[in-house]
């Protein structure tokens, strides 16, 4: 396997054969800080959907603390390390103090390169959107629009995270299915590729965003939406991302990466957001 660095759905990326190194390109005082909608969480995401993308087979990881092991297995289908399996996990993901995670072969001691790319951030805008999502994760802030249990939301939670379809016989839809057009159950669930062109977007106003949004809308000018025909063939609507700026134009090229999308009853909900390449 080679080595190397690039820019991977939006995070700063440098790898060899025994680790992924994934950080925030954001800085705030010299120190890396996430952008308006990641975390540790999205982090990791990125950094194990990179280390599958070059064909490197991984069964679980060992995750620390600060990453939500349901909604990374959800996005990557990959296990996270418990009692029973710790010790034939060969992978550790390490968070750092700042906004980077490390994904490491067990005993392997390296020294990590220095990425050199540093965005900083208007401080007041940091500040902004960090309380805001502070005041969404209080356990009594409630949408007052359309409401989604937990249960619901993570009963749902791989269709939306890994983009799983569903396959009856040659149309192919998403989000999934229970049942197939003669009232049947069937399965075939299928991965889709997660890119597509935008057939169609709107940008929402701060006072037209649902409730969910309701206080960070305002931060961002807004809310950016696209409609895209995604790559194997079905459409979705999806939110872009908050942490770059969104000039859409129809026919973009959008890949879909795994972001905060808003938090309820003290839980962040995860999603699929579009980002332009």
């Amino acid at each position: 396997m080679i080595s190397g660095t690039d820019v991977w759905k939006g995070y700063l990326l440098a790898w060899d054969e025994t680790y992924t190194l994934i950080q925030s390109p954001f800085t705030r005082d010299g120190a890396r800080v996430f952008g308006a909608d990641s975390d540790h969480t999205t982090l990791a995401i990125a950094a194990l959907q990179h280390r599958i993308s070059l064909g490197e087979a991984i069964e679980c990881v060992s995750l620390a603390e600060g990453v939500n092991g349901s909604i990374f297995t959800m996005a990557t289908g990959v296990d996270m390390a418990d009692e029973v399996t710790y010790d034939s996990c060969k992978w550790d993901l390490l968070i750092g103090d700042d906004a980077t995670v490390v994904l490491i072969q067990r005993d392997v001691q390296i020294e990590l390169p220095e990425l050199e790319t540093y965005v900083e951030v208007d401080d007041d805008f940091y500040m902004a959107i960090a309380n805001a999502w502070e005041k969404e994760l209080q356990d009594g802030h409630v949408s007052q629009g359309a409401y989604v249990s937990s249960s619901q939301y993570i009963e749902g939670g791989v269709a939306r995270m890994a983009l799983s379809g569903q396959q009856f016989g040659e149309l192919l839809v998403w989000p999934p299915r229970q049942l197939n057009e003669k009232g049947l159950r069937e399965d075939g669930r299928v991965s889709l590729t997660p890119v597509g062109n935008v057939a169609s977007w709107t940008k929402l106003s701060a006072a037209g965003a649902p409730s969910e949004f309701s206080l960070r809308a305002p931060l961002l000018g807004g809310l950016t939406t696209v409609l895209l025909d995604l790559e194997d063939g079905p459409k979705g609507v999806f939110l872009m991302v908050d942490d770059e700026e969104n000039e859409i134009k129809i026919g973009d090229s959008v890949e879909l990466v795994v972001r905060r999308i808003y938090a309820q009853e003290g839980l962040i909900r995860y999603g699929l957001r579009g980002r332009i390449i």
